[in-house]
Order: C-alpha cells, then structure tokens, then sequence
C-alpha cells in the first residue's frame, strides 16, 4: 500500500480523487436530474463538471495535509 508522507501524494491518491469526483458529480447532479426525466443541458453539465472537480481538488488537499499515519496538519512522527 502506497501511504504518502506528509506533504507529498502518490499514484493512488490521484486515482482516488479521480473517483471521488466521478461519484460527487453523479450522486449529487446528475442522477437527480435524470430521475426527472430531463436531459441534462451544456450548463448543467458544466456544472456537474465542476463539482467533480472541486470534490477531486479538495480530496487532493486533504491527502497532501495528512501524513502517512492519517493524521491531518501533523508532520511524519519519529
């Protein structure tokens, strides 16, 4: 298992966001808006965009601030 130190990421962390961030965008958008019967539009889409992104982004943040114990703002103990 690849844990990262605190301050850098790996390969999996990327992976991980990138899943994050499918799955935010289509449970909070998208199958909403499917369930509705509609179509979603350009905007909606971007949207939808967006949000997976912010989600991965913020998934990203949060592995770099947490050491290889997953302890959040706490360098790598001794």
């Amino acid at each position: 298992m690849n844990i990262a130190k605190f301050g850098t990421l790996v390969w999996t962390d990327f992976v991980k966001a990138a899943f994050t961030a499918v799955l935010t965008a289509v449970l909070s958008a998208l199958v909403p808006i499917l369930q509705s019967g509609a179509i979603p539009t350009a905007a909606q889409l971007k949207t939808i965009a967006l949000a997976g992104i912010a989600a991965g982004v913020a998934y990203l943040a949060k592995n770099l601030l947490t050491n290889s114990k997953d302890e959040l703002l706490r360098t790598e103990p001794k």
